[in-house]
């Protein structure tokens, strides 16, 4: 809880102006979650076969096998719990008529605006897991490169890529 206190009383202080207001959806958390544990898992598999194959040869003793166990299992409630939760908590975005703007990261904050005139198109993805649970990710890409706003409920996807499509269209039309 404590920490908890910190965090938000932090982000506080560092609160920026006109932060974008729309949040991506609560069910992203079980999806990084699963992807988490998958990851976890196959690091063990890695471990195990480097413990397995790769200790004995040459330099490699058991010391670095054990070495390989313990990067897996601290990578376990990373990418399984803190992970998910500071996506979750410090990710937004906002589609207004002239751009787009989106914000995230904990410590380092990156904002990006993009006008609507830069826009070239606007695609959707989501793949098993993310179909699973309803959801999609949006990536908007210019000439520069390409800006992801992840998981949000499929049919708000669709309706702001419909948005950011008619918006990117009525802003070439004014060139």
């Amino acid at each position: 809880m404590e920490m908890t206190v910190g965090l938000e009383e932090l982000r506080q202080r560092l609160r920026l102006e006109n932060e974008p207001k729309e949040k991506i959806d609560q069910r992203a958390w079980k999806v990084w979650t699963i992807n988490g544990f998958v990851s976890f898992l196959i690091l063990m598999g890695l471990a195990l076969a480097f413990n397995n194959y790769a200790v004995g040869i040459m330099f490699i003793t058991e010391f670095h096998g054990l070495l390989a166990y313990a990067i897996a299992l601290l990578y376990a409630p990373y990418g399984m719990a803190v992970a998910p939760w500071l996506a979750m908590r410090f990710w937004r975005f906002e589609v207004r008529e002239e751009e787009l703007e989106t914000q995230h990261g904990i410590f380092i904050i990156r904002r990006h605006l993009i006008p609507m005139i830069r826009v070239q198109h606007v695609d959707t993805e989501h793949g098993p897991l993310m179909r699973y649970f309803g959801l999609a990710t949006l990536y908007v890409t210019t000439a520069a490169t390409r800006f992801p706003i992840p998981a949000l409920p499929k049919e708000r996807a669709e309706e702001l890529r419909g948005e950011i499509s008619a918006l990117a269209r009525v802003s070439d039309e004014d060139v």
